[in-house]
């Protein structure tokens, strides 16, 4: 059934939906010359500028690209608020194979597109597309970040994403062992690309032991001929399954953590890199029944938004690790959120930050 627009009518009532807390403005973009077909979806401006990444895939329809950007650009709310951004939540979604159809004409397009929001939505990077793809987008448009050095960016977020997943980690080792150190803890990460290869590094300089796997042989080996005392999981069902592990770190795909996971989890911890860790509603629940410390995805990975915020302002490192660090604090203020009010960290975590754009609102 469509309306006449000839749009779904599911795609219209999760645009407005109450709860997913409703969105200020979906924008469809087309530019048949280069083929772009976007979605720009700004769920919140309350505590400043929509900012998130742009993610370039191959959705199976027009329905699921729609519905992709809303829940994305939702989670950017709760992850900048969260951060002590003065940002919003937003994200775009190009649809198609950035493999057989990205063009420097497709991105100068989609700069086009967000430049005619006039900055109430600053993109970035994110799966599908690259620094060197915001250099392109940066020439059509201004409010783009996460470009590279060369041309007045940051460059690569993977180093303080690692950083602050490394602060939740200490966070959680205080709420649960009483100290701030992985010393002597044995933690598995899942996914050694980008940010999980950093993450190992912050993990053995501070003298845990560490087990990984990933899919892709190449990356586990990078770690290895590294490091050759890290030891290597053939696969993450083994991972989870782990004699001893202390902390388990998911920091690949999305929903990591599903109702089979969780059972056969043998970590006390779970705090990782990876977005959208919780498969479904209720997992969170099913973590904490089982006494599994959940540190909540979209506040320990906030180490790249926090870069690429500031990159805005002119790029400054020391400045962007100072407010990386503040994850731990953060982590552990919502621990306490939960315990005070009964509930899973990561309701805890959604209660903290809807508390602070709801704050905003006021008058």
């Amino acid at each position: 059934m469509t309306d006449v627009t000839g749009a779904p009518v599911d795609v219209l009532h999760t645009l407005f939906r109450s709860d997913q807390g409703g969105h200020e403005q979906v924008v469809i973009c087309q530019d048949r010359a280069t083929g772009l077909k976007a979605v720009i979806a700004l769920h919140s401006t309350a505590l400043g500028p929509a900012l998130g990444g742009t993610r370039f895939y191959p959705y199976a329809s027009e329905a699921e690209a729609v519905a992709d950007a809303l829940n994305l650009s939702r989670g950017m709310s709760y992850k900048n608020a969260m951060a002590g951004l003065d940002h919003g939540g937003g994200k775009a979604v190009i649809i198609g194979d950035p493999d057989l159809i990205k063009t420097e004409e497709l991105l100068l397009a989609y700069g086009r597109f967000v430049s005619s929001l006039g900055g109430r939505y600053v993109t970035a990077c994110d799966v599908g597309t690259y620094v060197a793809d915001m250099d392109v987008v940066a020439r059509e448009c201004r409010w783009t970040t996460g470009r590279s050095p060369e041309n007045g960016g940051a460059g690569d977020s993977s180093v303080l994403t690692a950083y602050g997943v490394f602060q939740g980690m200490r966070a959680s080792a205080q709420h649960l062992w009483g100290d701030p150190t992985l010393r002597g803890r044995k933690v598995g990460v899942a996914g050694v690309g980008k940010v999980g290869h950093h993450l190992v590094e912050h993990l053995l300089s501070d003298g845990a032991e560490v087990v990984v796997t990933d899919v892709r042989e190449e990356s586990v080996r990078r770690v290895t001929d590294l490091h050759p005392e890290v030891t290597v999981a053939a696969d993450t069902e083994a991972l989870i399954r782990t004699e001893g592990l202390d902390i388990y770190a998911p920091c690949a795909l999305g929903g990591a953590l599903d109702d089979e996971s969780v059972a056969a989890l043998t970590a006390k911890v779970v705090c990782g890199a990876a977005n959208n860790q919780l498969a479904h509603p209720g997992v969170e629940k099913d973590l904490a029944d089982r006494s599994v410390l959940y540190a909540p995805d979209y506040v320990v990975n906030a180490g790249g938004v926090i870069q690429v915020a500031d990159e805005l302002h002119g790029f400054d490192f020391d400045r962007c690790k100072a407010k990386a660090s503040k994850i731990f604090d953060t982590t552990l203020a919502i621990f306490a959120r939960a315990k005070a009010d009964g509930i899973p960290p990561a309701a805890a975590a959604d209660r903290i930050a809807e508390q602070r754009m709801a704050e905003a609102r006021r008058p």
